[in-house]
């Protein structure tokens, strides 16, 4: 386990938190992967709820009161729906938690993907129950999931590799020689993932 630090709190935060005001490939970002690395091995569970969502609400305020300023009438603290991603991401911790209690890569395969369309899935509701896009019926949810596909390759790549980054790291510090391999095995898989889309 990890005892996070004031700094090491601080860092992980502010990269997360840039991470989504940097270009990149539309939900490319460590958030969800820092949830999930929270949750597994954050010795103090504050602390795995408090990175990603504090950098969530960092972000936001940015994104929301100067990249889309125009979209709103005065400054905005949270857009409508929000509640969806943030609770999606509780939900990815408390997996990180009871899932990942004892670490090998293909649960760590299993969950990343289930975590990241558990994201998905979740956070497309909400755009589909708090927005004015899609008609509140059966057909206006699907075309709602539909029209979301495209992004969920950011989401999946993104999970994958900042998920197989962090507990690489984590477990080559703890078992430096035994998993050394293995880590290099999955980070050149990954990098073969994200050179084929």
């Amino acid at each position: 386990k990890i005892n996070l630090n004031y700094w090491g709190i601080i860092i992980l935060i502010l990269f997360a938190s840039f991470s989504r005001l940097i270009p990149h490939i539309p939900n490319f970002t460590p958030v969800g992967a820092i949830a999930l690395f929270g949750g597994a091995y954050f010795k103090n569970k504050f602390h795995a709820f408090l990175i990603p969502i504090l950098s969530l609400f960092i972000s936001d305020l940015i994104i929301n009161n100067l990249f889309l300023s125009a979209y709103f009438k005065e400054f905005t603290f949270f857009y409508s729906g929000f509640l969806w991603q943030y609770a999606s991401f509780i939900l990815i911790i408390l997996i990180g938690i009871f899932s990942l209690k004892k670490f090998n890569f293909k649960k760590l395969l299993i969950t990343t993907i289930g975590s990241s369309l558990i994201f998905f899935i979740i956070t497309n509701f909400g755009v589909w129950i708090s927005g004015s896009l899609y008609s509140k019926d059966l057909l206006g949810l699907i075309s709602c999931y539909t029209m979301a596909i495209p992004f969920y390759k950011g989401t999946l790549l993104g999970f994958l590799f900042y998920s197989f980054l962090l507990f690489g790291i984590a477990e080559f510090f703890k078992s430096k020689r035994s998993l050394i391999i293995k880590w290099i095995l999955w980070k050149a898989f990954l990098m073969l993932l994200i050179t084929k889309f």
